[in-house]
């Protein structure tokens, strides 16, 4: 992951964490608790691909895991971002740049249903059963309504802001030349096409025409 991207992503963890946990957590809404930080990571893995999304969502769910009023074991709700965030990176559309709508919403619902499964599993093997108490499919259901309308007011913002804050000048003149470390390739190519002809023509000899 490059240093670049370490401070906008640093901050929008931050401020999603601070949403999550001083805004949506006291809502007393029925089922689950809107995921904000799951939308921070899902947007910033579109845009880094799976090896900045499973940074991004360790870094994230660990700091969810140790923030309070966190009543589970630590590591686990990282275990889940981390997964999440790498899932999401594969999925990651060229140049980090989401053209639809649709294609963000399904990866944003796959992400919700998965990561509230998983949790809830992670949860089951070291003995939390506050799902079973709750419902799990009412937490399933609840958490992907909650993201799927939360998802178009935070993914585009997080996407832009982690393609404009965290791209690597370098990096971005390679690929504005034609694809990440070959715009000197690229460039020596288009040269050889261009100047490839000849850049000559024979000249007859007078006197010397050629016989039938």
């Amino acid at each position: 992951m490059r240093l670049a991207r370490i401070p906008v992503s640093v901050g929008l963890i931050l401020f999603g964490l601070i949403l999550q946990v001083s805004v949506f957590g006291r809502l007393q809404l029925p089922g689950a608790t809107p995921d904000i930080l799951l939308l921070v990571v899902v947007g910033l893995a579109m845009v880094y691909g799976p090896t900045g999304g499973c940074l991004v969502g360790f870094a994230g769910g660990l700091l969810a895991d140790l923030a309070p009023p966190s009543d589970h074991a630590i590591g686990r709700y990282a275990l889940v971002l981390c997964l999440m965030g790498y899932a999401a990176g594969l999925l990651r559309p060229e140049h980090g740049r989401q053209r639809s709508v649709s294609s963000a919403l399904l990866v944003v619902g796959a992400a919700a249903v998965a990561s509230t499964l998983l949790y809830a599993l992670v949860g089951a093997l070291v003995g939390d059963t506050a799902a079973r108490h709750v419902g799990l499919g009412g937490l399933v259901i609840s958490a992907l309504l909650y993201d799927l309308l939360l998802a178009p007011f935070v993914v585009p913002m997080v996407m832009l802001l982690g393609r404009r804050f965290g791209r690597d000048p370098v990096a971005a003149a390679d690929d504005d030349q034609g694809g990440p470390g070959l715009g000197t390739l690229a460039r020596y190519r288009t040269t050889r096409e261009v100047s490839s002809g000849p850049s000559y023509k024979k000249r007859r000899v007078p006197g010397f025409a050629r016989r039938p």
